[in-house]
């Protein structure tokens, strides 16, 4: 069962209709046709939401993949299969997740381009969030030095840009994957990029905000050595 995924191409989008295409009552949870409910990823959460029909709200206690699909499991009652129902994104925390990731991504772009420095690891939640990366050493001065680059990025209001591509494509571009251990899926056949233009090229399965001017300031708020080639950046974004 295949579900189109509309977050991937309208991360704005807030609200959707669906039809039901199967039902686990054992674990409380349905496939959709469509959904624009982020399932988690990348080291970003899942979305929160709720999913409505015939007059009923149910809220969604967790969205998660199982062999390939897509299941929304919620806290209270469950439509039927065939089914159409409403479902709407949690938009403030959403959209706070989508300024926290394309900070991200400004941070590893900025570190990319001017350091040559691989990701090692990383997480996020709502406006705030930790990288990892191959540097042998770090320094107060230093991570000064970058926090003045990337909120020059912010101030840029670089267009940040989705395609999906295939695979055979993604593979001809030069440094796609930042990570040390690439985690595409090897029979993955269309890969999803971000492109925050004049900076960085990824791919990536996130949400993000259309243009880097809607991230806001971001502070690193501390520095760590993780080990002898691994130092953790933490960020944090205003309200």
């Amino acid at each position: 069962m295949r579900t189109e995924l509309l977050y991937q191409t309208d991360a704005y989008l807030r609200n959707f209709t669906a039809s039901v295409m199967a039902v686990d009552p054992d674990q409380n949870a349905v496939v959709l046709d469509k959904t624009a409910l982020y399932p988690g990823g990348g080291g970003q959460p899942a979305d929160q939401g709720m999913i409505n029909f015939s007059g009923i709200s149910s809220e969604l206690k967790k969205i998660f993949r199982k062999e390939g699909t897509i299941w929304h499991e919620l806290s209270g009652e469950l439509p039927e299969v065939g089914q159409a129902v409403q479902g709407m994104v949690d938009w403030d925390r959403r959209y706070r997740l989508m300024r926290t990731h394309t900070a991200m991504h400004i941070l590893c772009g900025v570190i990319w381009r001017d350091y040559q420095a691989q990701v090692t690891g990383g997480n996020m939640e709502p406006l705030t969030g930790r990288m990892d990366f191959e540097f042998e050493n770090m320094s107060a001065d230093l991570v000064k030095e970058i926090e003045k680059k990337i909120n020059k990025e912010v101030d840029q209001g670089r267009e940040v840009e989705v395609k999906i591509i295939s695979r055979e494509k993604a593979n001809q571009i030069p440094d796609l994957i930042r990570t040390k251990i690439n985690l595409l899926p090897p029979g993955l056949t269309e890969i999803r990029t971000v492109h925050i233009k004049g900076l960085d090229l990824q791919a990536d399965g996130g949400t993000h905000v259309g243009n880097t001017k809607e991230v806001g300031p971001i502070r690193i708020t501390d520095y760590k050595s993780k080990g002898k080639i691994n130092k953790r950046l933490k960020i944090q974004l205003a309200e």
